[in-house]
């Protein structure tokens, strides 16, 4: 199986400058009190130290600008700053974390250590500097995505795969991969029968796109109903009982691949005379919605979703929004419950 060399590229950058920040932070922390005196008796030193203190902060802020400067080359980034403007920002930003932890209490800046550091390294390289391969996949990716998200309730999601099932063996392993792996349809239909590996410790899918080779995990639990296991689900059933030699994982009735279209009517059937909360028809795209709020819920982190879709994390922010707010009333009802 294959990944993406923008996804390890983006990765590797992820996890150095992590370290990086997260490293200068427990630097900082180790000297606390000299923190505090840097911001409360700092008019008070030598001119001598304040100068050598001066000279210390360029020096570091120097490396960094290196550091930085080394990831723009080898990574064909786009940079809105250059790397020196961009190092003094990075140390300005951990140097201004450790100020108000180190000084003030009971703030609502950042929910903690780690909010901060996942933040800090979003936004700089992401907000900051970008591929021009990520700019093209991420504009690809936005374009399919709905400015609300809709995710559906569980009892509609199991409606919906009950009838798919009735319609077949074909039929109930489409229903199972859209929403137990959160695919899209140009996904599903670009999919063979290659491009599965399954064992007793999972199941998995690569997705092939031009400019993007990703794995994506096969739930057997979908919105808290067990669908098989990973060796035995509706999708390794409908694979099992094929008798031809196409490479396509899914066909048509003809027994070719299966189109966009004729995948969209197929959930036209399977969803027929079931609405949504807001009262109108379900629609194929709110299968994906469903399973990334439903990952987000389980508790798998943005960055990792990020992997699985394709997507960067503020494409996936609606998503965690939804997600937050879902939790918030979940645990209104259940005090509500205990109130009772």
């Amino acid at each position: 199986m294959g990944v993406s060399p923008i996804s390890n590229w983006r990765t590797r950058r992820i996890e150095s400058s992590k370290d990086y920040a997260s490293d200068s932070l427990h630097a900082l922390e180790r000297v606390p009190e000299f923190v505090r005196s840097v911001v409360g008796e700092a008019d008070q030193f030598p001119a001598e130290n304040r100068r050598a203190l001066g000279r210390g902060v360029t020096e570091a802020n120097r490396y960094v600008a290196q550091y930085l400067a080394t990831i723009i080359q080898q990574g064909h980034l786009n940079t809105y700053l250059p790397a020196e403007k961009l190092a003094s920002l990075l140390n300005g930003m951990i140097l201004g974390y450790a100020v108000i932890e180190f000084t003030s209490e009971f703030h609502e800046l950042w929910e903690d250590r780690d909010d901060f550091l996942e933040n800090l390294v979003e936004l700089f390289l992401h907000g900051a500097m970008s591929s021009s391969a990520e700019s093209a996949s991420n504009s690809l990716q936005g374009s399919a995505m709905v400015a609300e998200i809709a995710d559906l309730p569980a009892n509609l999601v199991h409606a919906i795969l009950q009838q798919a099932k009735k319609s077949g063996v074909r039929d109930y392993a489409l229903a199972y991969v859209l929403f137990g792996a959160g695919l899209s349809t140009t996904e599903i239909i670009s999919l063979e029968r290659s491009h599965q590996i399954y064992d007793p410790q999972g199941h998995f899918l690569q997705i092939t796109i031009p400019g993007s080779v990703r794995q994506v995990p096969v739930n057997q639990w979908i919105l808290g109903k067990r669908y098989g296991s990973y060796t035995n689900n509706p999708l390794i059933k409908w694979l099992k009982s094929r008798k031809d030699s196409q490479t396509a994982m899914f066909l048509n009735e003809t027994g070719k691949p299966i189109s966009e279209s004729e995948l969209e009517t197929r959930w036209l059937v399977w969803s027929q005379g079931l609405l949504t909360p807001q009262g109108q028809p379900p629609a194929i795209a709110q299968a994906q919605q469903t399973w990334r709020v439903e990952m987000l819920i389980r508790g798998i982190s943005l960055e990792n979703l990020s992997i699985f879709t394709g997507c960067d994390r503020a494409q996936l922010q609606p998503y965690a929004r939804r997600a937050k707010e879902k939790a918030a009333l979940e645990q209104a009802t259940r005090l509500d419950h205990k109130s009772g």
